[in-house]
């Protein structure tokens, strides 16, 4: 089965593809020959995902997944959430974006937050959501150097390690992306 990842971020991707049996090949945005930049203007982490898929699957043709993610945090109401990578401004910068977090939160006591993945999967003419979730707190300071965006500062529950120090094996088995990615790749095994 070949799928179109709707995704120019190469960190996710090899993290997907690794997570993936050898059946399913992912075909990158670049390798169908997507250079725009597709939108997301949606107000809500699953209408992003659902418009990126769309995006793919109706301008390309290809059966398509998209997701979004949102580091959702409760003492900020749930922020920065759908505008996680663009939280510190437009140019997406994870440590900008970590920088700004723990200003915000400087003050709180309360630090426990979560991560929200939502995939949506166009296959055949339908439309699937999956969606991940991991519960944590956000750290005082940025910790490890692994992964990639809010990694550093977010302790998953029942670790004492940021995500950015657990290995991709441990993170991909608890992270909020590979609870969304398991319940897809189940969706998609009992297809064949």
């Amino acid at each position: 089965m070949q799928l179109v990842f709707a995704s120019n971020n190469k960190n996710k991707i090899l993290e997907l593809q690794s997570m993936l049996p050898d059946t399913i090949r992912v075909l990158s945005l670049e390798s169908i020959g997507c250079f725009e930049d597709i939108p997301e203007t949606a107000g809500t982490i699953e209408g992003n995902a659902i418009q990126k898929a769309n995006y793919v699957t109706e301008k390309f043709g290809y059966n398509c997944f998209a997701d979004d993610t949102g580091l959702e945090v409760d003492s900020l109401n749930g922020d920065p959430g759908v505008y996680s990578a663009r939280y510190a401004g437009e140019q997406r910068n994870a440590d900008d974006n970590m920088n700004k977090l723990l200003d915000a939160l400087a003050s709180k006591n309360n630090r426990a937050a979560q991560f929200k993945t939502v995939m949506a999967l166009n296959l055949n003419g339908k439309q699937h959501l999956f969606t991940g979730i991991a519960k944590g707190l956000i750290t005082s300071k940025k910790i490890g150097d692994q992964g990639f965006g809010y990694d550093p500062i977010f302790q998953p529950d029942g670790y004492e390690e940021t995500f950015a120090q657990l290995s991709l094996e441990i993170k991909n088995k608890i992270s909020h992306r590979g609870k969304a990615t398991k319940k897809l790749i189940d969706f998609l095994k009992t297809l064949e």
